[in-house]
């Protein structure tokens, strides 16, 4: 499905996503084509993935691996800055404290685009449907519309911080239902970069001689869908016009 325009005046772009590693399999390939063409990116990652391993490790040396590997992989995919919120791994919710924090973020960087996990199961694909990634999606979506937006919303951020409202006018938004994408990126002259990325995060991927084979399977098949010619890669969002 073809339908999405996106904007083609975006300068800066915002990515909030869950832990460490989720923008690296999830849009590492489209943030690498945005920041070749020249628009500044800044991450911000809502924990620091401190629940995930075998549980020999205690959950704060965890929690430091894993920054460390996102700002290498930041780093190799030309990303200006990446924030991290500290939030629990494993317990995110979509609170107002939450909520605010990001509103905090938005009103900062003032982005043009913000691309977040979506608050809705892909019932194809469970496994993505983390609920930290849901809770991130939801909490997201309230930053940008309303609170964001909204000088009544926080205005402590305003009066004590001089933050003052941003309208977000485009949200993208990956790992949906199949049925609301309607929105791909070539990336293929951006794969090589996109798996170094993702191979930064040792402590997730660590030597899965498997993991190109497979991803490159899967941005074949979704180039496929929206019909790109055969050989080219592409990673898919729902597109949201929020201005």
């Amino acid at each position: 499905m073809i339908g999405a325009t996106p904007r083609d005046d975006v300068r800066r772009a915002l990515v909030v996503c869950a832990h460490p590693d989720d923008v690296d399999f999830g849009a590492a390939g489209t943030v690498a084509s945005w920041t070749a063409a020249g628009v500044g990116v800044t991450y911000c990652v809502v924990t620091k993935g401190e629940a995930s391993g075998d549980g020999t490790r205690p959950r704060g040396e965890v929690g430091a691996i894993r920054q460390a590997e996102q700002l290498h992989a930041a780093d190799l995919l030309g990303v200006g800055e990446v924030v991290f919120l500290d939030h629990p791994d494993g317990a995110v919710e979509p609170t107002t404290a939450l909520r605010r924090d990001l509103t905090r973020v938005i009103r900062r960087v003032r982005p043009h685009r913000v691309l977040t996990w979506s608050p809705e199961i892909n019932w194809d694909h469970v496994p993505t449907a983390h609920p930290d990634h849901r809770a991130v999606g939801a909490a997201t979506l309230a930053a940008v519309y309303p609170d964001a937006r909204n000088p009544n919303a926080y205005p402590d951020l305003l009066a004590e911080e001089g933050l003052a409202p941003w309208v977000v006018p485009e949200l993208w938004i990956t790992d949906g239902p199949r049925q609301l994408r309607d929105h791909c990126v070539d990336t293929t002259e951006f794969f090589d970069r996109r798996m170094a990325a993702l191979r930064c995060h040792v402590s997730q991927v660590g030597a899965d001689t498997e993991l190109e084979t497979r991803m490159h399977a899967h941005f074949t098949d979704t180039a496929a869908r929206y019909g790109l010619p055969r050989g080219r890669l592409a990673e898919e969002f729902q597109v949201v016009n929020t201005g």
